[in-house]
């Protein structure tokens, strides 16, 4: 007897619909599993059996033939467990509902028929709606991430024999939403904590303001990391749009906390210097997203910089210019979102305390090793560089008056609805992203303006893409003040940000 059942594939964020096929018919005694299965989709035949056994269903001594479909896509994961079990015991007539009820099931079985959960619920069942899918059977652990998605009935079990009952005779199991209490979080930080460093408050509020790329270069003890862990409490509020993908993103990797609420906050995310290329940028045997993944929509921080390497920093370059990664695979082509506002702090030298020579321990050469460990097209993609200076003792004892999070953050969604406006007819939100062919139309200049650029252009050895980059600057803070035209004082405040360049070490050439 033939049957079939429906269940759903990862590809990156996004799912495709595909088909559990069984036939059970005479002949030699055989199981054979068919449409371009990784290992572990095969290793479901053995739990399959296993569990249904203990579940009290013996396979007959028939030749079963199961199908996967399309075979042009390559299966991978456990989810297919459940769906398989349920397609053979349909074909053995265990299990008989009507062929027209659109369901889909996904899930890994235990050996005893217990159904564990997978990753991925999210996104799954949120294209399922859009195949016109009514109802879906998710494990139950994964019953609070899946009642996020809305359109499609949810039918949470935590057995085998909680499927085949449900299906039989429509015996629903009872299932418990755990909803956490709403308690107001604590901040852990805000810029009224922080004392001094007021060029680096106003960089970072720039910085935040344009969506701007940044890098914090100062001795050790400056507070970098605790201005960058600031940082995210002066973003803007997510969008639904924005709080569905990173909670896509989050129920892939698996890192999707047990919680019935999407994710609201902007992520930020701080990856040790010791980390892998694939743990940056995602892959992997089993395609999974990386870092840079995990901070779309919110900051990724590499404190450290000149201490990841070199090699596994070059792989920030495409996606911080596309906005995603594409990773390529025997298996097919994952994409996965990677528009993250890079922040990344790092010491002026070896010691960390040049150009004090009083204090720097550093020789010339050692000083260019050091900066040799970035290249100079990583650089040309941040877009300002601003100075920490050493704190000193009244700044740590005095307690001063400063802005808290709540009110840079107001001036910042200001700033971010001036650009949201502008750009309301184009494919981009932020002067950070005006590609280079809409400058003149959104950064023009004047004349004296122009002059002034030209100037400074052969004086600091600019290239085309630091030109850019500080008309974006400049465009970024023309916004805060509210002014439609880059002026004079935009520019060359912007240019206090220029990058990184010979400024740091030319004492020592």
């Amino acid at each position: 007897m033939y049957s079939c059942i429906n269940t759903a594939i990862l590809k990156g964020i996004t799912s495709t619909l595909v088909t559990v096929e069984a036939d059970v018919s005479s002949g030699m005694p055989y199981f054979e599993m068919v449409g371009f299965l990784s290992a572990e989709v095969k290793e479901a035949k053995e739990r399959v059996r296993t569990a249904l056994k203990n579940c009290g269903f013996e396979l007959p001594p028939k030749r079963i033939t199961i199908n996967i479909y399309p075979a042009s896509i390559k299966k991978q994961g456990c989810g297919f467990d459940l769906p398989l079990a349920i397609a053979i015991l349909k074909a053995m007539s265990v299990i008989d509902y009507e062929d027209d009820r659109k369901i889909m099931m996904i899930g890994e079985l235990g050996l005893s028929g217990q159904i564990n959960p997978v990753n991925g619920v999210l996104p799954i069942l949120l294209d399922a709606v859009n195949n016109n899918i009514s109802e879906c059977i998710v494990p139950y652990d994964n019953r609070n991430e899946a009642f996020l998605a809305s359109g499609i009935k949810i039918v949470p079990v935590k057995h085998l024999l909680d499927v085949i009952n449900y299906l039989n005779i429509g015996d629903e199991p009872i299932y418990d939403v755990d909803l956490p209490k709403e308690e107001p979080e604590e901040l852990s930080y805000d810029f009224s904590y922080i004392n001094g460093q007021k060029v680096l408050r106003r960089a970072c509020e720039i910085a935040v303001s344009g969506m701007h790329n940044f890098l914090m270069i100062g001795p050790p003890g400056a507070g970098k990391t605790l201005i960058a862990k600031t940082i995210p409490t002066i973003l803007p509020e997510m969008t639904k749009k924005e709080c569905i993908v990173s909670s896509k993103i989050a129920s892939v990797s698996g890192s999707f906390k047990d919680n019935p609420k999407l994710i609201n906050e902007r992520p930020f995310r701080s990856p040790h210097h010791t980390i892998s290329p694939q743990g940056l940028v995602g892959g992997g045997n089993i395609v999974m997203p990386g870092e840079i993944s995990l901070a779309h929509n919110g900051v990724l921080f590499l404190d450290e910089l000149t201490e990841f390497k070199k090699s596994t920093l070059e792989l920030l370059r495409q996606p911080m210019e596309d906005k995603e990664i594409s990773i390529s695979r025997a298996s097919g082509k994952y994409t996965y979102p990677a528009n993250f506002m890079l922040v990344a702090a790092m010491n002026p030298c070896s010691c960390g305390y040049y150009p004090d020579l009083n204090k720097c321990r550093c020789d010339r050469n050692s000083i260019k090793r050091y900066y040799n460990k970035l290249s100079q097209p990583l650089l040309d993609r941040i877009d300002m560089c601003a100075e920490a200076s050493t704190v000193k003792y009244k700044d740590i004892v005095t307690k001063g008056e400063n802005e808290s999070s709540k009110v840079i953050r107001d001036r910042v969604v200001n700033t971010h609805n001036i650009q949201k406006k502008r750009f309301v007819n184009e494919s981009y939100n932020y002067n950070s992203d005006i590609p280079s062919s809409d400058i003149e139309k959104y950064c023009a200049l004047g004349n004296f303006e122009k002059r002034f650029m030209e100037s400074i252009y052969d004086k600091y050895s600019l290239t085309g893409r630091t030109y850019y980059k500080l008309l974006r600057v400049a465009r970024t803070i023309a916004d805060m003040s509210n002014e439609d035209k880059i002026s004079m004082i935009h520019l060359k405040e912007s240019l206090m940000y220029r990058g990184l360049d010979k400024k740091y070490f030319e004492n020592c050439l």
